[in-house]
């Protein structure tokens, strides 16, 4: 992964020379001569990162370039960061501090560059090494008179049709239905790809249909190509014409004269006329496809193309009539199945039901498996040459060890972890970084891809020439676009998804987050410290051996005494430190718990969040931090905002949404201009106006309050995309203000509305508010409000609304029903209390809806759905409403209704929408039913879910 940093410290150097040049006039020489090296460098790293797994001594020497390559960003912006607090202090000062400042400041100059030229003279030297050492040379060559690394690592994932699995588990609804596609004369499709994560069975699947009886009697015609990392596009040709035409040995002969333009028309001939299925096993790259494709037409024709993949990208080709099956992993009872057949296969002397000891083992370690048959099948492998229950106990204590390495437990390739690593070796170099970055998180843990993204543009991973590259797209779009590869390559799982489909929440299977921990332990990438206070020293002294440790993920729990040692020399090279798992943890001594955080000296990411101990100190020293780009506080109760935070200049991001109330908020925020994202308290206060007019690259701005923040300055933050503002009891001349911050507010997409429960204005100012961001794409409301605004439906984006503890008039459906575009609707709690409402959806009504949710509509005592009111909906989502005790007999013309959910309504209603209940007709189409519990508590009590707003 050297490639990967030396490349993203190599546009870290370049955006912050182009953008603080100014500051760097006494030693741009050495910079520039510093940049070129780098340049020079990169053209060796690919191979030296590909290799360095088999060679020690350029493992050595890729963990050197790394680092090198670290120190000179670092001593670069540190630089630059000091000359710019300089200057700005300079000016404060009489003329005879000033003369001495010139001297220092050429002092610190002298003393830089000949540090730049130190580290320039580093890389030069280990560009050399590499260049002699002659990388390419030693990476083909047969190894100690065999074969290489790569010729073995291909022949072992090569696959061959005649071999056929006799442990064949969990497959059979896939094979069923892939049939039935391979089959078919009607609609048929061109293209049918099997797509899932290393070790899933996409190949045994593939297997299973090719030797299917129906598949073998419906084509003319077979073949079966494994597409090796390393292939011909001729002798990939070659092989499947060979195979569809049982070729004679004249006819291979006529094949192998024949230019590689006659084989791709022949073949293409072949398929075109015969009826053929060809089966594309292991394709990794989208290029691997584009240089094969014109062998097999884009027209109508009998024939079809099986792939197998793990690439998204490769199971969709463009322009093909295609069809996508995404592979799962095993349930429980099925992979116990298949454990079990492997286990006791042959073997008379075992019996896993009647073995209680081992069945219980067994059932412990396939949790491990996360239903994984490679994972599986290796663990079921190892046990099954062990015979007492303790052999089993021994493989049972470490048993990650045996399912990454296999039978000997000391060998790779017999374990599922090369196999995992495939995925990883296979990825670009700028995806590697972002992916090691998912160690950080615990096992089984979903997060946040809001969040993620920001780490990732804060610790440098995307870069400004990116953004370039990518138009009008921001860095963080960018960032999401990364990680939507990670998932199409199958080593990011999606968790949860929002009601308009996109990725929220996200996942890595356990096994791949093993080969991740392991590749950022090689890289140097991550240390991860589960408990303080001893481990630190003694683990970071074992990882810096290769490598200084840059990024720290520290689990806290209930045996830890503070969050961080200050004793640790490493600190002063940490760039990023997030802590997890504290919420549940209580401190001896809350005095002085994040004062060690400012021995961290380069750091530019720090997550602190739900510190639920209250009054906890954020030291007035974290203003020294002065390269911190992410800052995150949120859910702490932390005591006070320090001033010194206006020291942070280069903070992209800060959330601040910590627990404490009426915190006062000092006017130090204008000074963060690079900030992209912030996140104030929700109550909050200020000793006059917080200016936030200087934050011109500002994208997020959360809990903006009218009475402590002048809403001129939104006018002037060009790039505002999400706005969060709360309502006031005390704002003059707010249409006059809104009217000059026109087209910044036009350019808003997503806003939220808090109405002042306690002002009879706020709800006029919203409204006011809500008028002037026409281009919004998603709007939500929450406080009491009686009516919209009228001219809602003149909202040409708006698809998502979401309104909260409203006191909407019953008349307020015949606005939401007319908007063109709105594809999502929340309602909760929004309508007029003590008011007996009967909703009405009229044909014709919501065009666009495809989810609705009602959640605690006490009010809604009957539903009127008429037939062609909301033709599009997908989802249906309905909880507490607890007057409601029929459904509407339109729901039955909701024939794209594919998933509903009712929670916790009155028990007469759950009777009549059970399998015999009298509603059951109006819903039985629905292909996902969830119905939960009905709500056992009495209708007022219920009210009381309105605090869950």
């Amino acid at each position: 992964m050297a490639e990967a940093v030396v490349s993203f410290v190599l546009e870290s150097v370049r955006d912050f020379t182009i953008q603080e040049a100014k500051f760097l006039s006494g030693v741009s020489r050495q910079v520039e001569a510093a940049q070129t090296e780098l340049e020079f460098m990169q053209g060796f790293l690919k191979d030296a990162d590909a290799r360095q797994g088999q060679d020690e001594t350029v493992r050595i020497w890729v963990a050197k370039i790394r680092d090198t390559a670290y120190d000179l960003e670092d001593v670069i912006q540190t630089y630059g960061l000091e000359v710019d607090s300089k200057k700005k202090k300079r000016g404060l000062k009489n003329v005879l501090k000033r003369f001495a400042c010139v001297f220092k400041e050429g002092v610190d100059v002298h003393r830089i560059g000949a540090e730049i030229e130190n580290i320039t003279t580093k890389i030069s030297t280990l560009r050399s090494s590499l260049q002699s050492y002659n990388i390419r040379e030693i990476r083909d060559r047969d190894n100690s008179g065999g074969e290489s690394f790569l010729q073995l690592q291909e022949r072992l994932r090569r696959s061959y049709s005649h071999v056929v699995e006799r442990d064949v588990v969990g497959l059979e609804s896939n094979v069923e239905e892939l049939v039935m596609h391979l089959l078919k004369d009607e609609n048929r499709h061109q293209v049918v790809s099997v797509w899932g994560m290393g070790g899933l069975g996409k190949t045994t699947l593939a297997r299973q249909l090719y030797h299917h009886k129906k598949v073998s009697q419906h084509f003319h015609s077979l073949a079966w190509v494994c597409v090796s990392q390393r292939f011909q596009v001729r002798n990939v040709w070659e092989g499947i014409l060979i195979k569809l035409i049982s070729a004679t040995k004249e006819q291979k002969q006529e094949i192998k004269d024949m230019t590689d333009d006659e084989i791709a028309k022949k073949l293409f001939l072949v398929l075109q006329e015969m009826r053929c299925l060809v089966i594309l096993d292991d394709i990794w790259r989208i290029e691997t496809w584009n240089l094969l494709k014109d062998a097999f037409p884009n027209v109508k024709t009998e024939s079809t193309l099986l792939l197998t993949t793990r690439n998204q990208a490769v199971a969709l080709p463009p322009n093909r009539n295609a069809f996508l099956h995404e592979l799962q992993a095993l349930t429980e009872k099925k992979s116990w199945e298949l454990f079990e057949k492997i286990v006791i296969s042959g073997r008379a002397d075992i019996d896993l039901g009647m073995c209680t000891k081992k069945r219980e083992l067994g059932t412990n370690m396939l949790r491990h498996c996360k239903g994984l048959p490679l994972a599986i099948i290796v663990l079921a492998g190892v046990l099954a040459r062990k015979n007492t229950d303790r052999e089993w106990e021994i493989v049972h204590e470490n048993v990650h060890e045996y399912i990454r390495k296999g039978i000997g437990h000391e060998e790779e390739y017999e374990g599922a972890s090369w196999v995992l690593a495939l995925s990883y070796d296979d990825l670009p170099y700028y995806l590697k970084p972002c992916f090691l970055y998912l160690g950080h998180y615990p096992e089984d843990s979903e997060f946040l891809v809001s969040q993620l993204t920001k780490l990732w543009v804060a610790e440098g991973l995307i870069s400004l020439r990116q953004q370039r590259h990518g138009s009008e797209k921001t860095m963080e779009d960018i960032a999401r676009d990364w990680l939507s590869e990670l998932v199409e390559r199958c080593l990011v799982q999606v968790g949860t998804s929002g009601s308009n489909g996109t990725i929220k929440g996200c996942r890595i299977h356990d096994l791949v987050r093993d080969m991740c921990l392991l590749k950022a332990k090689e890289e140097c990438f991550l240390q991860i410290n589960y408990s303080l206070p001893e481990t630190t020293s003694s683990v970071a002294a074992e990882a810096s051996q290769l490598g200084k440790i840059r990024r720290l993920a520290i689990y806290v729990d209930e045996k830890a005494d503070r969050l961080v040692s200050s004793r640790d020399e490493t600190n002063g090279l940490v760039r990023s430190l997030l802590f997890f798992g504290q919420r549940e943890w209580m401190p001896k001594s809350i005095e002085g718990l994040l004062s060690p955080l400012k021995d961290f000296k380069v750091l530019r990411v720090l997550k602190v969040e739900g510190l639920y101990q209250v009054g906890v100190e954020l030291p007035s020293e974290i203003g020294n931090m002065v390269h911190l780009r992410f800052l995150s506080l949120k859910d702490s109760y932390i005591k006070m905002f320090p001033p010194s935070l206006g020291n942070l200049v280069c903070l992209q991001t800060l959330d601040f949404r910590v627990l404490t109330f009426d915190m006062v908020i000092p006017n130090v925020v204008m000074k963060m201009k690079q900030l992209r994202h912030l996140y104030l308290p929700v109550l909050y206060r200020a000793n006059g106006n917080l200016q936030l007019s200087t934050l011109g690259h500002l994208q997020t701005l959360y809990n903006l309050s009218i009475e402590y923040c002048d809403l001129k300055d939104v006018g002037r933050l060009t790039n505002l995309r999400k706005l969060t503002i709360r309502g006031s009891s005390s704002l003059q001349n707010l249409e006059e203000i809104l009217k000059s911050a026109g087209s910044t507010l036009n350019c808003i997409r997503s806003l939220i509305v808090f109405v002042n429960y306690y002002s009879n204005s706020s709800e006029e100012q919203a409204m006011q508010i809500v008028s002037s961001c026409r281009g919004i794409y998603k709007l939500k409301l929450d406080g009491p409000m009686t009516e919209l605004p009228k001219e809602l439906h003149n909202y040409p984006n708006l698809t998502k609304l979401q309104l909260c503890r409203c006191d909407l008039k019953e008349d307020q459906m015949e606005i939401l029903e007319k908007l063109p575009n709105l594809t999502i609707l929340k309602l909760a709690n929004a309508l007029e209390e003590d008011t007996k409402i009967l909703v009405f959806f009229s044909k014709g009504g919501f065009p666009s809806l495809e989810y609705l949710s009602f959640h605690y509509l006490p009010e809604i005592t009957e539903w009127s759905v008429e037939e062609g009111a909301m033709p599009r909906l997908c989802r249906l989502e309905i909880e507490y409403c607890l007057g409601l005790t029929i459904l509407p007999d339109g729901l039955r013309y909701l024939t794209n209704l594919r998933e509903l959910t009712i929670r916790k309504m009155c028990r007469e209603l759950h009777y009549r929408i059970e399998e015999d209940g009298e509603d059951f007709y109006k819903i039985q189409h629905v292909p996902s039913l969830v119905i939960g519990e009905p709500y056992e508590d009495d209708y007022n009590r219920g009210r009381q879910l309105s605090g869950y707003f």
